[in-house]
């Protein structure tokens, strides 16, 4: 294989810079080609258990060299076959003599690729699992710790009703849970292709198995467990549906929009100066204005985001074009598009997980935004004890339109928020004057935002949590 100096050829920026090791070696050509390897292995060890002439010491020989590619070989066999799977055959027999008759019996390549392939996305969807489960882990300490912290919320960017911090991180984690279920289902649903055919009819290993339908039932039940699934699909064509890879990417999507919109939140509220991402001592914000803190994480979140988002319609328009039984105009598309998708994926959850676990609340800023628009937000309260009073709620209605517009104006040249000591001030709130500040508490107005943290944790996130402890306690070093 030719080496080259990595500064001067394209790297992805996701192995370069976002992606992890373990994510970075499962779409690995090592990692592909191996379980290559592991299919014919698979496929000759059914074979041999049905009756076929395959013997122990053929299947041992090909475990033998199982990890020991020939790389050169198969570079010089596919230049002139121009036939990566072809290649790979006969470069494994030239090293398994005599295993070499019975290598591929009764395969196709797409039979080859397509299994492998399920084996490295259920590799892939498990990683993405457990980084989930530890981002989600993290996300519900923050929503617990901060579930009745009194802060601003904001519709149409316009302040409206206090919330809590912690019930404003519910949101986040809640479409996060949602993604979750439906990586569950993927998880739990997904099958090999097993041993199809050349158009899915399995008319070799009908031939092979002279025409026993049972046999041939039972070798792709027995393959498809060695393979690590629970059955292989009962119908295909030559390969898999494609409609299988725009279901999983659409999860990679799902879980790439959840963490966007957290983070352009999370850009919002670091611009309003409530919180900010985590800050390294000697981090460098810009090379230009050295007090800045640029939300890099988030940013970054963001951007890899809108990579994998604009990846599932891409799967969709593979799966809506493919011809009949099979074409191959998926085949270069593919091995662009479900590596990347998984790799951005897993970079985002690297992130995210820094991320989550380091956010800064900056509580008196938090307050000030409150301060700043508690007392016209309480005034619809404060209406209403004074009307119960005794008061005259058009007068009254007036009154308070007259300071509030007063108020506004005094906001916006920089000043402070003083209705209610206007209020206070006002002869006609005289009989509700001792309850005015209490009015102004922003804990009155915050509803059920404590309380349905707590529900939601107990009863949609710890389940994920028990059910996964086992995945906890993933620590993150990111290379940037």
């Amino acid at each position: 294989m030719a080496k080259y100096d990595s500064a001067r050829t394209y790297q992805s920026p996701l192995t370069e810079r976002y992606a992890s090791p373990e994510m970075l070696y499962n779409f690995s050509a090592d990692q592909k080609f191996k379980t290559w390897r592991q299919v014919w292995i698979f496929l000759a060890e059914a074979e041999k258990k049905l009756g076929l002439p395959i013997t122990q010491t053929q299947i041992n020989e090909m475990k033998r060299f199982r990890d020991k590619i020939n790389y050169r070989v198969v570079s010089n066999l596919e230049s002139e076959l121009k036939h990566e799977v072809m290649a790979h055959v006969r470069a494994y027999g030239l090293q398994c003599r005599k295993a070499k008759p019975i290598i591929h019996l009764g395969a196709t390549s797409a039979l080859v690729v397509d299994n492998a392939d399920m084996v490295i996305y259920k590799n892939a969807l498990e990683i993405v699992r457990k980084k989930m489960v530890n981002v989600i882990n993290v996300l519900a300490e923050f929503a617990v710790r901060y579930k009745q912290t009194p802060t601003m919320a904001y519709t149409h960017f316009q302040p409206a009703l206090p919330t809590t911090i912690g019930k404003r991180a519910c949101l986040w984690l809640h479409d996060l849970v949602l993604d979750f279920q439906q990586l569950e289902f993927i998880c739990q649903n997904i099958k090999c292709l097993g041993l199809k055919g050349a158009v899915g009819t399995q008319a070799s290993f009908l031939t092979l198995f002279n025409d026993q339908p049972g046999k041939v039932r039972r070798l792709d039940r027995i393959f498809a467990k060695k393979m690590g699934f629970a059955d292989s699909l009962n119908i295909s064509g030559q390969t898999y549906s494609r409609k299988i890879d725009y279901q999983i990417v659409s999860v990679l999507s799902g879980i790439a929009q959840s963490a966007s919109k957290a983070c352009h939140d999370l850009r919002l509220l670091q611009g309003l100066g409530e919180l900010a991402e985590p800050f390294g001592k000697k981090q460098i914000g810009s090379s230009a204005m050295a007090y800045k803190r640029n939300p890099i994480y988030t940013e970054r979140i963001c951007s890899l985001a809108r990579f994998v988002i604009a990846l599932a319609p891409n799967t969709a328009v593979t799966a809506a074009t493919q011809w009949l039984e099979r074409t191959l105009d998926d085949s270069a598309n593919k091995r662009l598009v479900l590596p990347e998708a998984f790799l951005t994926v897993d970079s985002i959850l690297r992130a995210y997980f820094k991320l989550a676990g380091g956010l800064t609340v900056y509580p008196e800023v938090v307050k000030k935004h409150l301060r700043d628009e508690l007392p016209f937000i309480a005034t619809e309260t404060i209406l209403m004890e004074a009307v119960k009073a005794g008061g005259d709620r058009q007068e009254l209605h007036e009154k308070i339109r007259q300071h509030s517009m007063a108020v506004r104006k005094r906001v916006k040249q920089g000043l402070s928020n003083d209705l209610i000591k206007r209020l206070k001030s006002d002869r006609s709130f005289k009989v509700i004057r001792s309850k005015l500040d209490g009015l102004s508490d922003p804990k009155k107005y915050i509803g059920m935002s404590a309380r349905q943290v707590t529900v939601f944790i107990q009863q949609e996130v710890r389940p994920i949590l028990k059910k996964y402890r086992r995945c906890l306690g993933w620590r993150v070093t990111l290379k940037v």
